[in-house]
């Protein structure tokens, strides 16, 4: 081991970096990552294990920064680990900076996923120990032998998402997962105290985890946390480091500036600043620098990392040998790419629920798709995601051969979860809920298109025709709310996530497939919770792939058209069939994806929605859910909910609300005459 004090100035080296960083960038958190210095730098310098010159290498351990805000302190390591230059940190918080605000995904960079909304990270991580573990049960130690380290702060721990993180990997025994918890008291705007008065320890150590409590800034303490950790079994780890907020710094009148909520959230100050640099050993005159000692420590580590990565790839490459069948299956598994399915085994039902030619198409998922691994918030006989679970079985503490992941009620941390398993590799996550509770899992979904993380969502249950449930669980704005996200970019210029409401249950099959093949950005399939009736004979599904296509039966030339998508699409054809024993030329549209479809050639949507010819839409969500297709103005109109949902049978709900042949008969009728 280091000596300590070279450890300790290592430390303070982290401090004096992540102080200028901010101070140089006007703006950012230095209170927090000068307190969490001595953990990561014991971290980074002595324990974690990576490849200098393969930083993707699938047998690195796995760091996951929960508390974002600390990003200086991360950035700070980093660049004595060598992935980060003076002058990328010198750019903190500026315009085309490698090192943003908060931490976004960047693995070459050591970054292993984007963090900022707090206890996101700590489920991330989570995630990323049962994709190890599931990936162990097919692959072998030898393979997948590494840890997943997470660190977390005081908000983490208090945001609700903690709880479903602390009950399921109690609950599955995450032996790989060793996490930090820097219990400095201090927060944006108040002390910890004023908050929170519960016994953490006793709280995890009730959810089955190891608990150590120790000084966060005593490098002894530091190291005999994570060597118990690293030896400990059947449980997952928490380290509770009580640590000094802003460790090191002075006012500018000389006098300690720790342990207090000002230097959470803003610069140190010019005076503050340029005494609590002197007093870590800096020069405020040349803050940007790396000791020589602290250079030398890194630089052995690197020597030392070389060394055992040799002797595991050594391993690795014995156990390819050995192994090449695993071996291509293990390099398909992490290569990024669509896995290959035979869908040509796939025979749905007509006139069924959305929700069943799902359960059909995941059945088929669960043989062809090794690596995959699908989950429910405890509704998986109603979300129909127990069509997979059906072809296996759960995943469960000290069985990891199973591969479907119950997340209990807990639809963020499901989400979560399933990000982190993707982000860690070699895995492909599916999760399924009722899609009134999306709600909850939104913060996760938006991480997870910034991410473009390729996870796919099961929502069903989707519109009123819930019925008997009442309106608590029957989806209105949900589906705008989604669908804005198609609309929203992501920064390599992708739909930040795809999304499908599927007509019938053929072309339920086509969305499965393109969620399948997108592995570039999330997708969601939105389905139904009662049958539909199929869309008519001879219907060109392998259209759907454009997003919006022209269903058969329609007419050529029409006066009007019907745009819609999911349930409403069967009643738009029973519509059309009616309004054309009036001698009216109607032309119906399914929509499943806008997204998609605006990502089409413009003669296509030109061709399939002309401008000059009037449009018709109907959704069982708001009406600016189609107006993006159908228009505004005197040629348009949408019909859709404009109120919550009702509790009753949902074919009473269909009469009373509006959504039948008969009506949109006589909608459009009134419509296309005036």
């Amino acid at each position: 081991m280091n000596d300590i004090k070279t450890m300790n100035h290592a430390a303070d080296n982290i401090r004096i970096l992540a102080a200028s960083m901010v101070e140089n960038a006007k703006s950012g958190h230095p209170g927090g990552a000068m307190g969490g210095a001595d953990f990561i730098n014991v971290l980074f310098s002595e324990y974690l294990v990576w490849d200098p010159e393969d930083p993707k290498w699938t047998g690195r351990d796995r760091f996951y920064l929960d508390p974002g805000h600390m990003s200086p302190m991360l950035y700070s390591a980093l660049t004595l680990q060598g992935r980060f230059s003076i002058d990328d940190i010198k750019q903190f918080r500026k315009w085309g900076s490698p090192c943003p605000g908060h931490p976004e995904v960047d693995v070459m960079h050591g970054i292993e996923n984007s963090s900022g909304p707090l206890g996101q990270g700590h489920a991330i991580a989570a995630g990323a120990a049962v994709a190890e573990k599931f990936l162990v049960a097919r692959l072998g130690h030898v393979m997948m032998r590494h840890h997943i380290y997470a660190y977390i702060s005081d908000g983490g721990i208090e945001e609700e998402i903690s709880q479903g993180v602390g009950r399921i990997a109690g609950a599955l025994g995450l032996d790989n997962l060793i996490m930090f918890y820097d219990a400095n008291n201090v927060q944006l705007s108040t002390t910890v105290d004023e908050v929170m008065a519960e016994d953490t320890a006793a709280k995890y150590r009730a959810w089955n985890w190891t608990v150590m409590e120790i000084d966060g800034n005593d490098v002894k303490q530091i190291r005999e946390a994570l060597d118990k950790a690293l030896a400990s079994t059947g449980h997952p780890v928490l380290i509770i480091g009580k640590t000094v907020m802003a460790k090191g710094a002075l006012k500018a009148d000389g006098t300690s500036y720790e342990n207090s909520v000002k230097t959470h959230g803003a610069p140190l100050g010019d005076g503050a600043y340029v005494n609590t640099i002197k007093n870590l050993g800096g020069n405020p005159e040349k803050p940007f620098e790396i000791f020589d000692d602290v250079k030398k420590l890194y630089a052995d580590r690197r020597e030392e990392l070389m060394k055992i990565v040799a002797r595991r790839r050594a391993e690795e490459a014995e156990w390819a040998a050995q192994n090449p069948g695993k071996k291509k299956q293990m390099d398909d598994w992490f290569s990024g790419k669509a896995p290959a399915i035979d869908w040509s085994k796939i025979e749905q039902k007509p006139d069924i629920a959305t929700r069943a030619a799902s359960s059909t198409c995941l059945k088929l998922l669960a043989h062809e798709v090794a690596n995959m691994i699908c989950s429910s918030a405890d509704l998986c006989n109603s979300d129909k995601t127990d069509g997979f679970l059906k072809e296996t079985h759960d995943l469960v503490k000290g069985d990891f051969s199973g591969a479907f992941f119950q997340a209990g009620v807990s639809e963020l941390t499901m989400t979560d979860m399933c990000i982190g398993m993707m982000l860690h590799g070699g895995v492909i996550s599916a999760m399924g809920t009722f899609f009134v509770f999306s709600d909850y899992m939104k913060p996760a979904i938006r991480l997870a298109a910034l991410m473009g993380t390729p996870v796919k969502f099961i929502w069903t249950h989707d519109a009123f025709r819930v019925g008997e449930d009442g309106p608590t669980h029957q989806p209105v704005e949900q589906e705008a709310q989604i669908r804005l996200l198609e609309k929203l970019q992501n920064h390599k210029g992708e739909d930040s996530v795809r999304v499908f409401r599927p007509a019938d249950s053929n072309e339920t099959t086509i969305c499965w497939q393109m969620a399948m093949e997108n592995m570039e950005t999330p997708t969601a399939l939105i389905l139904s919770r009662q049958a539909i009736n199929n869309l008519p004979e001879g219907n060109d599904y392998e259209q759907a792939r454009k997003g919006a296509y022209i269903v058969s039966e329609s007419d050529d030339n029409p006066d009007v058209i019907l745009v819609g998508n999911g349930s409403e699409v069967s009643t738009l054809v029973a519509g059309a069939r009616l309004l054309r024993k009036d001698g009216i030329r109607v032309r119906v549209v399914s929509a499943p994806s806008e997204g998609l479809f605006r990502r089409q050639p413009v003669g296509y949507q030109e061709n399939v929605l002309p401008y000059n010819v009037k449009k018709f839409g109907l959704t069982a969500g708001l009406p600016c859910t189609l107006e993006g297709l159908v228009g505004i103005g005197p040629n348009s109109y949408v019909y859709g909910m404009k109120s919550f949902g009702f509790s009753a049978p949902y074919k009473v709900l269909d009469e009373k609300l509006g959504y039948t042949a008969e009506n949109v008969y006589k909608m459009v009728k009134q419509f296309v005459e005036h």
